[in-house]
């Protein structure tokens, strides 16, 4: 059993290919939940989970400095399974123990999920801080399923045992929980590189292209940081075509290198920078007001070639329509 100790400190598209998949496994369980930062304390969602954990939470983190995250999983893992990684930049003392454990090499160990007991995968933009708790914008979503679970598990055991930008592809891609269509990327495995002559149809990358090529009314974005070439150019083409594409991004990456902002404004779009004085930490896409992505990587090129990543393709428009009004309060006050 892992035991580690807590301490606080102050303060154009290349050619497709692809295959058939035969059998598409089904669960039924409650229902998904979500929640958004700062209002509905993220934080607090992450601490009931993991003190109500019987068996084990493995959770992995880009940043970890949350009090009431980080006492119950020192606490619980007295008694169950506790394991946690993060990257390596912010592995400066919050938490540490034989139950930690931080990457190796260039890419970020850019995740934000915990698997509980098996059967509970919380997932988002949400890194359990301070900041991303009190000030930032951010969402989580909890699925309750072994199956999406068992996937999880299995990205987290090969970044517990080392194996960073890099690994095995992902389990179940595609998953229906309570006739709820899920799909599941990790990157960057699952997500092909546009070094690449082709990307594979069964890309984590390709299935959001082909989204946004496939949107018949809407596509609304927000992402924290966009420098994603590719997917610019999907927006423009979408928008060319009469699709009513809106797009969100933090005020203070509009000028990092590769942005998109300025030139997707050029294109005539509807860009805009948040207005949050602090952080508009979100990474998500929402398809027709019927189809959620969202998950931990920002649209750019690490966060699908170079950095671990996770995201989920949702297929419900109840969650969806959640979105949808997180969006539309931050757009409306976002700065033009």
């Amino acid at each position: 059993m892992a035991v580690f100790v807590a301490v606080f400190l102050v303060g154009c598209i290349p050619k497709i290919t692809g295959k058939a998949i035969s059998q598409i496994p089904k669960e039924t369980g409650r229902t998904p939940e979500v929640y958004f930062c700062p209002g509905d304390n993220c934080g607090k969602i992450l601490e009931k989970h993991i003190s109500s954990a019987n068996i084990s939470a493995n959770c992995a983190f880009y940043d970890i400095d949350l009090k009431n995250v980080i006492s119950p999983l020192a606490r619980k893992s007295r008694d169950i399974d506790v394991k946690v990684v993060i990257d390596n930049s912010n592995s400066d003392g919050q938490i540490k123990g034989d139950g930690v454990r931080t990457n190796n090499g260039e890419q970020l160990m850019h995740n934000k999920f915990c698997i509980i007991d098996d059967k509970i995968v919380i997932t988002g933009s949400f890194n359990p801080t301070d900041n991303d708790n009190n000030l930032n914008n951010n969402n989580i979503v909890v699925i309750y399923s072994a199956l999406l679970a068992k996937n999880y598990e299995e990205e987290f055991s090969e970044l517990w045992n080392g194996k960073f930008g890099s690994g095995n592809k992902v389990k179940y891609p595609i998953m229906y929980i309570n006739n709820i269509k899920i799909q599941n990327y990790f990157c960057p495995e699952d997500c092909q590189l546009e070094l690449s002559s082709t990307i594979s149809k069964d890309s984590g990358l390709y299935r959001i292209i082909d989204l946004i090529r496939n949107a018949k009314e809407s596509i609304k974005v927000a992402s924290f940081t966009f420098t994603h070439e590719t997917i610019a150019d999907e927006l423009i083409k979408a928008d060319s075509r009469g699709i009513n594409v809106t797009i969100l991004t933090e005020s203070r990456q509009r000028n990092v290198m590769g942005s998109q902002y300025q030139r997707v404004k050029d294109f005539g779009l509807d860009i805009r920078l948040d207005g949050n004085k602090y952080t508009m930490h979100h990474k998500f896409i929402i398809i027709d007001g019927k189809i959620l992505i969202t998950g931990s990587p920002n649209y750019t090129l690490g966060g699908f070639n170079k950095n671990d990543e996770n995201f989920l393709i949702i297929y419900d428009e109840d969650l969806a329509l959640k979105y949808v009004y997180e969006f539309n309060e931050l757009f409306n006050l976002g700065l033009l």
